[in-house]
């Protein structure tokens, strides 16, 4: 995993150049924060990091340290930790972004944890939210982005929809 004291980040790009800053924003996730509303350092890993369905070279050294991170307490993690990396390979696989030689070992390793950290974090209480990135991790990990998509908008009254819309065909 690329190392959050590396030069390298900033030769990694994201939505806004080079991202020389994602280090430290990473950094302020290793204290479990809640990523309600557009809360730091979410919303600026969010905007920069898979920026309107984009990925680029520096969202896939960010994923190993969230995936990192939320196996280290993934009762205390909330849905971000478990919905970005999800998010991240979607977009990867919908817009076939090739993951850089240098971090495609670290980063599709670090996908194959997801489902552990879903079975780890399964005491604790969830909302239809959580759920909903908690199985679409599970989707993205095993290489079904669409799956991944899909889940992530199967909130209950889409559910219910979707299951008219099946039983009537």
């Amino acid at each position: 995993m690329l190392s959050l004291d590396s030069p390298r980040w900033s030769e990694l790009s994201h939505a806004y150049g080079a991202a020389s800053d994602i280090p430290e924003l990473l950094r302020q996730l290793e204290t479990m924060p809640s990523s309600d509303g557009e809360k730091e350092p979410w919303f600026s890993i969010w905007s920069s990091l898979a920026h309107q369905g984009d990925v680029y070279s520096a969202s896939f050294a960010a994923v190993p340290h969230v995936v990192r991170i939320l196996a280290q307490a993934p009762n205390r993690a909330d849905f971000s930790y478990f919905q970005f990396p999800a998010w991240v390979e979607i977009c990867r696989q919908k817009k076939s972004v090739p993951v850089p030689k240098a971090l495609d070992s670290d980063y599709f390793s670090v996908l194959q944890q997801l489902p552990s950290s879903v079975s780890a974090a399964a005491n604790r209480e969830w909302d239809e939210g959580f759920l909903l990135c908690a199985l679409s991790a599970i989707a993205a990990a095993k290489g079904y982005g669409t799956v991944a998509e899909a889940i992530q908008e199967l909130h209950s009254s889409v559910a219910e929809e979707f299951l008219e819309w099946l039983f009537s065909h």
